[in-house]
């Protein structure tokens, strides 16, 4: 994570907004007299928020591991052709 000042920021707010939404990375902002901050885009916090809500789920987390164990093994749901080919496209 790239960090910059508070009054860098702020000179130039428009181009690393633009960065930050573009390139995905989030920016640490530091301040003198003050906490820090970051600066991520909506998007990338949806995400954060989402990959959080899942951590924290024991139940998803149980079906996560049951299914990755079950791949490991080669068994379980194996798509059809057609499936993958629609996969695929996305």
């Amino acid at each position: 994570m790239d960090t910059i000042s508070v009054n860098k920021f702020r000179d130039n707010l428009k181009t690393f907004v633009e960065k930050v939404v573009t390139e995905h990375l989030p920016l640490k902002v530091t301040r003198r007299s003050g906490d820090d901050f970051v600066v991520l885009s909506a998007d990338d916090w949806e995400r954060e928020q989402e990959t959080l809500y899942i951590l924290q789920n024991n139940d998803l987390m149980n079906q996560i591991a049951a299914s990755s164990a079950t791949n490991a093994k080669g068994k379980g749901y194996v798509p059809t052709a057609g499936e993958l080919d629609e996969i695929t496209r996305i």
